[in-house]
Protein backbone atom coordinates (compact mmCIF):
# COMPACT_ATOMS: atom_id res chain seq x y z
CA UNK A 1 0.00 0.00 0.00
CA UNK A 2 1.46 3.35 -0.65
CA UNK A 3 1.97 6.13 1.83
CA UNK A 4 -0.18 8.47 0.29
CA UNK A 5 -1.63 11.43 2.67
CA UNK A 6 -5.25 10.71 3.91
CA UNK A 7 -6.81 14.07 5.56
CA UNK A 8 -9.42 12.79 8.44
CA UNK A 9 -11.39 16.22 9.30
CA UNK A 10 -13.31 16.24 13.01
CA UNK A 11 -13.81 18.32 15.73
CA UNK A 12 -11.14 17.86 18.69
CA UNK A 13 -9.68 21.28 19.53
CA UNK A 14 -12.56 23.28 19.71
CA UNK A 15 -14.35 20.93 22.10
CA UNK A 16 -11.65 18.83 23.88
CA UNK A 17 -13.23 15.76 25.35
CA UNK A 18 -12.37 12.14 25.19
CA UNK A 19 -15.30 10.82 23.21
CA UNK A 20 -14.17 12.86 20.36
CA UNK A 21 -10.29 12.44 21.14
CA UNK A 22 -10.78 8.42 20.74
CA UNK A 23 -13.36 8.86 17.81
CA UNK A 24 -10.51 10.39 15.88
CA UNK A 25 -8.14 8.53 16.86
CA UNK A 26 -9.17 5.33 15.64
CA UNK A 27 -9.73 6.83 12.15
CA UNK A 28 -6.10 7.80 12.37
CA UNK A 29 -4.78 4.30 13.38
CA UNK A 30 -6.45 2.56 11.25
CA UNK A 31 -5.32 4.67 8.29
CA UNK A 32 -2.01 4.51 9.96
CA UNK A 33 -2.27 0.60 10.17
CA UNK A 34 -3.00 0.30 6.20
CA UNK A 35 -0.09 2.09 5.33
CA UNK A 36 -2.06 5.51 4.79
CA UNK A 37 -0.21 8.65 5.96
CA UNK A 38 -2.66 10.39 8.27
CA UNK A 39 -3.40 13.42 9.36
CA UNK A 40 -5.65 14.93 11.23
CA UNK A 41 -7.10 18.17 10.38
CA UNK A 42 -9.57 21.08 11.91
CA UNK A 43 -10.28 24.94 11.86
CA UNK A 44 -12.37 27.23 13.88
CA UNK A 45 -14.13 28.31 10.19
CA UNK A 46 -13.60 32.12 11.32
CA UNK A 47 -15.61 31.84 14.19
CA UNK A 48 -13.37 32.04 17.45
CA UNK A 49 -15.19 29.47 19.87
CA UNK A 50 -13.72 26.89 21.85
CA UNK A 51 -15.01 24.87 24.93
CA UNK A 52 -12.93 24.83 27.95
CA UNK A 53 -13.86 22.49 29.89
CA UNK A 54 -12.08 23.40 33.56
CA UNK A 55 -14.38 26.31 33.44
CA UNK A 56 -17.39 25.26 31.45
CA UNK A 57 -17.25 28.39 29.61
CA UNK A 58 -16.79 28.86 25.51
CA UNK A 59 -13.79 31.11 24.71
CA UNK A 60 -11.66 32.61 22.07
CA UNK A 61 -8.62 31.47 22.92
CA UNK A 62 -7.77 27.46 21.44
CA UNK A 63 -5.06 27.09 23.77
CA UNK A 64 -6.57 24.61 26.17
CA UNK A 65 -7.68 22.16 22.99
CA UNK A 66 -4.77 22.82 21.71
CA UNK A 67 -2.64 21.31 24.57
CA UNK A 68 -5.09 18.88 24.29
CA UNK A 69 -4.93 17.44 20.98
CA UNK A 70 -1.20 17.75 20.89
CA UNK A 71 -0.31 15.59 23.79
CA UNK A 72 -2.63 13.14 23.18
CA UNK A 73 -2.01 13.04 19.29
CA UNK A 74 1.49 13.14 19.93
CA UNK A 75 1.26 10.42 22.72
CA UNK A 76 -0.41 8.10 19.66
CA UNK A 77 2.61 9.14 17.36
CA UNK A 78 0.87 11.76 15.47
CA UNK A 79 2.70 14.69 17.01
CA UNK A 80 3.67 16.04 13.46
CA UNK A 81 0.70 14.86 11.66
CA UNK A 82 -2.33 17.40 13.07
CA UNK A 83 -3.01 20.38 12.34
CA UNK A 84 -5.82 23.42 13.67
CA UNK A 85 -6.45 26.73 11.48
CA UNK A 86 -7.14 29.48 14.02
CA UNK A 87 -9.58 31.29 10.85
CA UNK A 88 -10.59 34.35 13.18
CA UNK A 89 -7.10 34.80 14.65
CA UNK A 90 -5.62 33.91 10.92
CA UNK A 91 -3.16 31.58 12.97
CA UNK A 92 -2.04 27.85 12.02
CA UNK A 93 -0.63 25.36 15.09
CA UNK A 94 0.77 21.90 14.54
CA UNK A 95 1.83 22.33 10.67
CA UNK A 96 2.65 25.38 9.30
CA UNK A 97 0.77 27.31 7.44
CA UNK A 98 2.72 26.45 4.46
CA UNK A 99 2.43 23.19 5.49
CA UNK A 100 -0.94 23.26 5.86
CA UNK A 101 -1.42 24.67 2.53
CA UNK A 102 0.60 21.62 0.99
CA UNK A 103 -1.27 18.63 2.62
CA UNK A 104 -4.48 19.85 1.59
CA UNK A 105 -3.08 19.95 -2.03
CA UNK A 106 -1.33 16.59 -2.19
CA UNK A 107 -3.48 14.78 0.00
CA UNK A 108 -5.47 12.02 -2.26
CA UNK A 109 -8.63 11.45 0.35
CA UNK A 110 -10.25 13.68 2.85
CA UNK A 111 -12.37 11.83 5.42
CA UNK A 112 -14.34 14.51 6.82
CA UNK A 113 -16.25 13.23 9.91
CA UNK A 114 -19.99 14.92 10.61
CA UNK A 115 -18.68 17.63 8.38
CA UNK A 116 -17.71 20.19 10.72
CA UNK A 117 -14.97 21.46 9.02
CA UNK A 118 -15.71 22.69 5.10
CA UNK A 119 -12.29 22.39 3.67
CA UNK A 120 -11.38 23.95 0.33
CA UNK A 121 -11.83 21.68 -2.74
CA UNK A 122 -9.06 20.30 -4.54
CA UNK A 123 -9.50 18.44 -7.83
CA UNK A 124 -7.85 15.52 -7.40
CA UNK A 125 -8.92 15.13 -4.15
CA UNK A 126 -11.59 12.66 -2.96
CA UNK A 127 -13.76 13.20 -0.61
CA UNK A 128 -15.89 11.07 1.91
CA UNK A 129 -18.70 12.41 4.20
CA UNK A 130 -18.96 10.31 7.66
CA UNK A 131 -22.90 10.96 9.26
CA UNK A 132 -22.02 10.41 12.97
CA UNK A 133 -25.66 11.56 13.99
CA UNK A 134 -28.21 9.87 11.20
CA UNK A 135 -31.66 10.63 10.55
CA UNK A 136 -31.40 14.28 12.08
CA UNK A 137 -28.49 14.77 8.96
CA UNK A 138 -30.74 13.36 6.66
CA UNK A 139 -34.16 15.55 7.62
CA UNK A 140 -31.82 18.35 8.23
CA UNK A 141 -30.88 18.13 4.36
CA UNK A 142 -34.40 18.19 3.44
CA UNK A 143 -34.71 21.84 4.24
CA UNK A 144 -31.14 23.38 4.75
CA UNK A 145 -30.19 24.41 1.61
CA UNK A 146 -26.44 25.11 2.96
CA UNK A 147 -26.12 22.03 4.61
CA UNK A 148 -27.19 20.02 0.88
CA UNK A 149 -24.30 21.98 -0.53
CA UNK A 150 -21.92 20.97 1.68
CA UNK A 151 -23.26 17.15 1.77
CA UNK A 152 -22.71 17.56 -2.29
CA UNK A 153 -18.84 18.48 -2.04
CA UNK A 154 -18.27 14.57 -1.08
CA UNK A 155 -18.12 12.11 -3.62
CA UNK A 156 -19.29 9.43 -1.34
CA UNK A 157 -21.31 9.25 1.53
CA UNK A 158 -21.75 6.95 5.29
CA UNK A 159 -23.75 7.12 7.96
CA UNK A 160 -23.47 5.42 10.71
CA UNK A 161 -27.66 4.66 10.29
CA UNK A 162 -26.48 1.90 8.83
CA UNK A 163 -30.36 1.22 7.78
CA UNK A 164 -31.18 4.14 5.99
CA UNK A 165 -31.90 3.51 2.65
CA UNK A 166 -33.31 -0.08 3.56
CA UNK A 167 -36.32 -1.15 4.09
CA UNK A 168 -38.15 -0.49 7.03
CA UNK A 169 -36.27 2.32 8.08
CA UNK A 170 -37.95 5.33 6.67
CA UNK A 171 -35.49 8.42 7.36
CA UNK A 172 -34.95 10.32 3.72
CA UNK A 173 -32.31 10.00 1.62
CA UNK A 174 -32.34 13.53 0.70
CA UNK A 175 -30.71 12.63 -2.88
CA UNK A 176 -27.74 11.46 -1.23
CA UNK A 177 -27.31 7.20 -1.32
CA UNK A 178 -25.79 6.91 1.69
CA UNK A 179 -23.63 3.64 2.50
CA UNK A 180 -23.95 2.24 5.59
CA UNK A 181 -20.52 2.02 8.04
CA UNK A 182 -19.59 2.43 11.68
CA UNK A 183 -17.21 3.52 14.24
CA UNK A 184 -13.40 1.85 13.60
CA UNK A 185 -12.10 1.26 17.08
CA UNK A 186 -8.54 0.35 17.59
CA UNK A 187 -9.21 -2.54 19.84
CA UNK A 188 -5.67 -3.19 21.05
CA UNK A 189 -5.30 -0.05 22.97
CA UNK A 190 -8.24 -0.99 24.46
CA UNK A 191 -7.04 -3.92 26.80
CA UNK A 192 -9.44 -5.02 29.55
CA UNK A 193 -8.05 -4.48 33.25
CA UNK A 194 -9.26 -6.24 36.28
CA UNK A 195 -12.53 -4.10 38.20
CA UNK A 196 -13.37 -3.18 41.28
CA UNK A 197 -15.16 -5.94 43.36
CA UNK A 198 -18.70 -4.47 42.41
CA UNK A 199 -18.03 -2.26 39.75
CA UNK A 200 -21.86 -0.12 38.07
CA UNK A 201 -22.79 -0.68 34.71
CA UNK A 202 -22.46 2.94 33.26
CA UNK A 203 -22.17 5.36 30.18
CA UNK A 204 -21.59 9.12 29.54
CA UNK A 205 -23.44 11.44 27.93
CA UNK A 206 -25.48 14.36 27.57
CA UNK A 207 -28.57 14.34 29.75
CA UNK A 208 -31.28 16.68 27.87
CA UNK A 209 -31.23 18.57 25.36
CA UNK A 210 -34.34 20.38 24.00
CA UNK A 211 -33.04 22.59 21.42
CA UNK A 212 -32.37 19.93 19.06
CA UNK A 213 -35.99 18.32 18.38
CA UNK A 214 -37.05 17.51 15.00
CA UNK A 215 -40.31 18.26 12.74
CA UNK A 216 -40.92 15.91 10.35
CA UNK A 217 -44.05 14.89 8.12
CA UNK A 218 -46.30 16.29 10.65
CA UNK A 219 -44.36 14.05 13.65
CA UNK A 220 -41.90 15.58 16.48
CA UNK A 221 -38.91 13.37 17.02
CA UNK A 222 -37.20 13.90 20.36
CA UNK A 223 -33.36 14.24 19.62
CA UNK A 224 -32.62 14.06 23.31
CA UNK A 225 -31.91 10.86 25.60
CA UNK A 226 -33.94 11.84 28.57
CA UNK A 227 -37.23 10.82 27.70
CA UNK A 228 -36.08 7.86 27.16
CA UNK A 229 -33.78 7.67 30.19
CA UNK A 230 -37.07 8.03 32.16
CA UNK A 231 -38.40 4.94 30.87
CA UNK A 232 -35.97 2.57 33.14
CA UNK A 233 -36.05 4.14 36.92
CA UNK A 234 -36.71 0.99 38.52
CA UNK A 235 -33.81 -1.09 36.24
CA UNK A 236 -31.71 -1.40 39.52
CA UNK A 237 -34.40 -2.11 41.77
CA UNK A 238 -35.12 -4.85 39.01
CA UNK A 239 -31.79 -6.05 38.95
CA UNK A 240 -29.89 -6.01 42.15
CA UNK A 241 -27.37 -4.43 40.16
CA UNK A 242 -25.23 -0.84 40.51
CA UNK A 243 -25.74 1.96 37.72
CA UNK A 244 -23.50 5.16 37.15
CA UNK A 245 -24.27 7.69 34.79
CA UNK A 246 -22.00 10.26 34.01
CA UNK A 247 -23.94 12.90 32.70
CA UNK A 248 -25.01 16.33 32.83
CA UNK A 249 -27.97 15.59 35.16
CA UNK A 250 -27.19 18.51 38.13
CA UNK A 251 -28.61 20.95 35.15
CA UNK A 252 -31.95 19.23 36.06
CA UNK A 253 -32.05 19.28 39.76
CA UNK A 254 -35.28 17.73 39.77
CA UNK A 255 -34.38 14.59 37.93
CA UNK A 256 -31.13 14.45 39.87
CA UNK A 257 -33.44 13.68 42.86
CA UNK A 258 -35.42 11.62 41.10
CA UNK A 259 -32.31 9.20 39.62
CA UNK A 260 -31.67 9.29 43.15
CA UNK A 261 -34.44 7.97 45.08
CA UNK A 262 -34.35 5.04 42.20
CA UNK A 263 -30.94 3.92 42.68
CA UNK A 264 -28.71 5.34 40.76
CA UNK A 265 -25.33 6.85 40.54
CA UNK A 266 -24.25 10.44 38.61
CA UNK A 267 -20.94 10.89 38.01
CA UNK A 268 -19.39 14.55 36.38
CA UNK A 269 -19.20 13.73 32.85
CA UNK A 270 -16.37 16.64 32.24
CA UNK A 271 -14.12 15.37 35.18
CA UNK A 272 -14.27 11.93 33.26
CA UNK A 273 -14.63 13.36 29.57
CA UNK A 274 -12.04 16.07 30.29
CA UNK A 275 -8.77 13.66 29.98
CA UNK A 276 -9.07 11.04 27.12
CA UNK A 277 -7.13 8.61 29.55
CA UNK A 278 -9.39 8.90 32.64
CA UNK A 279 -12.32 8.55 29.89
CA UNK A 280 -10.64 5.34 28.65
CA UNK A 281 -10.06 4.16 32.38
CA UNK A 282 -14.00 5.24 33.28
CA UNK A 283 -15.12 2.77 30.47
CA UNK A 284 -12.46 -0.31 31.40
CA UNK A 285 -13.41 -0.15 35.04
CA UNK A 286 -17.15 -0.43 34.52
CA UNK A 287 -19.02 -4.06 34.68
CA UNK A 288 -20.58 -2.60 31.45
CA UNK A 289 -22.41 0.05 29.33
CA UNK A 290 -26.36 0.72 30.32
CA UNK A 291 -27.84 3.04 28.31
CA UNK A 292 -30.36 4.24 25.78
CA UNK A 293 -30.94 6.42 22.31
CA UNK A 294 -32.57 8.99 20.79
CA UNK A 295 -36.15 8.92 20.20
CA UNK A 296 -35.64 9.25 16.29
CA UNK A 297 -33.22 6.45 15.69
CA UNK A 298 -35.85 4.30 17.44
CA UNK A 299 -38.75 5.57 15.78
CA UNK A 300 -37.36 5.45 12.12
CA UNK A 301 -35.10 1.73 13.15
CA UNK A 302 -31.78 4.03 11.30
CA UNK A 303 -29.21 1.24 13.19
CA UNK A 304 -26.93 3.66 15.09
CA UNK A 305 -24.52 2.44 16.85
CA UNK A 306 -22.35 4.17 19.41
CA UNK A 307 -19.35 4.82 18.74
CA UNK A 308 -18.82 4.90 22.86
CA UNK A 309 -20.10 1.76 22.75
CA UNK A 310 -18.02 0.32 20.39
CA UNK A 311 -15.40 1.09 22.61
CA UNK A 312 -17.00 -0.52 25.64
CA UNK A 313 -17.11 -3.64 23.36
CA UNK A 314 -13.18 -3.56 22.74
CA UNK A 315 -12.67 -3.00 26.58
CA UNK A 316 -14.31 -6.26 27.03
CA UNK A 317 -17.57 -4.64 28.63
CA UNK A 318 -20.73 -5.70 27.36
CA UNK A 319 -23.17 -3.26 26.52
CA UNK A 320 -27.15 -3.14 26.70
CA UNK A 321 -28.38 -0.54 24.59
CA UNK A 322 -32.12 0.57 23.16
CA UNK A 323 -32.57 -1.16 19.84
CA UNK A 324 -32.08 0.96 17.14
CA UNK A 325 -32.45 -1.89 14.61
CA UNK A 326 -28.74 -2.53 15.11
CA UNK A 327 -29.34 -6.15 15.51
CA UNK A 328 -29.91 -6.12 11.67
CA UNK A 329 -26.44 -5.71 11.27
CA UNK A 330 -24.51 -6.66 14.24
CA UNK A 331 -24.70 -9.69 16.35
CA UNK A 332 -26.80 -9.64 19.72
CA UNK A 333 -26.29 -13.32 20.55
CA UNK A 334 -24.18 -12.35 23.47
CA UNK A 335 -21.17 -9.75 25.13
CA UNK A 336 -23.76 -7.37 22.90
CA UNK A 337 -27.89 -7.23 23.85
CA UNK A 338 -30.48 -4.81 22.32
CA UNK A 339 -33.83 -4.04 24.41
CA UNK A 340 -36.97 -2.46 23.34
CA UNK A 341 -38.78 -2.37 27.02
CA UNK A 342 -37.61 -2.57 30.63
CA UNK A 343 -37.86 -6.28 30.80
CA UNK A 344 -35.94 -7.16 28.00
CA UNK A 345 -33.28 -4.46 29.78
CA UNK A 346 -33.61 -6.29 33.10
CA UNK A 347 -33.25 -9.39 31.22
CA UNK A 348 -30.00 -8.92 29.41
CA UNK A 349 -28.79 -6.89 32.85
CA UNK A 350 -28.81 -10.49 34.18
CA UNK A 351 -27.88 -12.69 31.55
CA UNK A 352 -24.53 -10.60 31.79
CA UNK A 353 -24.34 -10.83 35.47
CA UNK A 354 -24.90 -14.78 35.51
CA UNK A 355 -22.01 -15.54 33.18
CA UNK A 356 -19.71 -12.32 32.81
CA UNK A 357 -16.48 -13.90 32.06
CA UNK A 358 -18.20 -15.03 28.72
CA UNK A 359 -19.94 -11.82 28.17
CA UNK A 360 -16.86 -10.15 28.64
CA UNK A 361 -15.10 -12.25 25.78
CA UNK A 362 -17.93 -12.41 23.95
CA UNK A 363 -17.71 -8.19 23.93
CA UNK A 364 -14.42 -8.10 22.76
CA UNK A 365 -14.95 -11.24 19.98
CA UNK A 366 -17.63 -8.27 18.97
CA UNK A 367 -15.33 -5.31 18.62
CA UNK A 368 -12.89 -7.41 16.88
CA UNK A 369 -14.64 -8.79 14.33
CA UNK A 370 -17.07 -5.97 13.32
CA UNK A 371 -15.21 -2.86 14.65
CA UNK A 372 -11.17 -3.45 13.70
CA UNK A 373 -9.87 0.05 12.87
CA UNK A 374 -8.80 -1.23 9.61
CA UNK A 375 -11.28 -3.34 8.19
CA UNK A 376 -13.75 -0.33 9.06
CA UNK A 377 -11.72 2.43 7.33
CA UNK A 378 -10.58 0.23 4.59
CA UNK A 379 -14.54 -0.23 3.30
CA UNK A 380 -14.69 3.53 3.10
CA UNK A 381 -12.27 3.99 0.93
CA UNK A 382 -13.59 0.83 -1.04
CA UNK A 383 -16.06 2.75 -2.13
CA UNK A 384 -13.93 5.30 -4.05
Amino acid sequence: MSADKVVVSGYLVRCPLGGYAWQVLHYLVGLRQLGFEPYFYEDNGGFASCFDPRTGNWREDPGVGLAFAGEFLGRNGFGRQWTFWDIAGARTYGLTASEREALLEDARVVINLAGVNRLPVHRRQRRVFVDLDPVFTQIRATTDRGWRETLAEHDVHFTFGENIGRPGCRAPAAGFSWHPTRQPVAVELWQPVVAEDSPAFTTIGRWDDPHRDLHFEGETYSWRKRVEWMKFLDLPARTGQRFAVAMDVNKNPGDLATLARHGWEVRDPILISADPWTYRDFIRASKGEFTVAKDLNIRFASGWFSDRSACYLAAGRPVVTQDTGFDRVLPTDGGLFAFRDIDQAAASIQSIASDYAAQSRRAREIARDCFDAAAVVGGLLEKL
